[in-house]
């Protein structure tokens, strides 16, 4: 089983954030008209993000209800991992484009199967 920054071997540094996952998740809101633009638009920070190191996973996709709504959801590996790729974060065509958004961090402390 993997173990991300030693949470379940008790191997994390004294950092009280070295060894959690962090998860970001939340919804952008677009244009309608646009959304599918946007979210091609982003396919290259997608593939960037995938291949960050410390970047367990990384999605944003097309709600099936609302037409405006963009769902996201990240899980990294750690603080600095996810500090490190959001340096680059949304050109400002992207920003600008939208029109709301409710995205949060949750810190996760442990990990266990379902």
């Amino acid at each position: 089983m993997s173990d991300p920054g030693g949470i379940l071997t008790g191997t994390a540094a004294d950092d009280p954030l070295e060894g959690v996952v962090l998860i970001i998740a939340g919804t952008l809101h677009v244009d309608p008209v646009g959304r599918e633009a946007y979210l091609a638009g982003c396919r290259q920070v997608v593939e960037q993000a995938r291949s960050a190191p410390g970047c367990l996973d990384f999605h944003l996709s097309a709600d099936p209800l609302d037409p405006a709504r963009i769902n996201v959801y990240e899980r990294w590996a750690g603080e600095r991992e996810l500090l490190a790729f959001r340096a680059a974060g949304p050109d400002d065509g992207q920003a600008e484009q939208i029109h709301a958004a409710d995205v949060r961090r949750y810190v996760i402390s442990a990990v266990e199967a379902p």
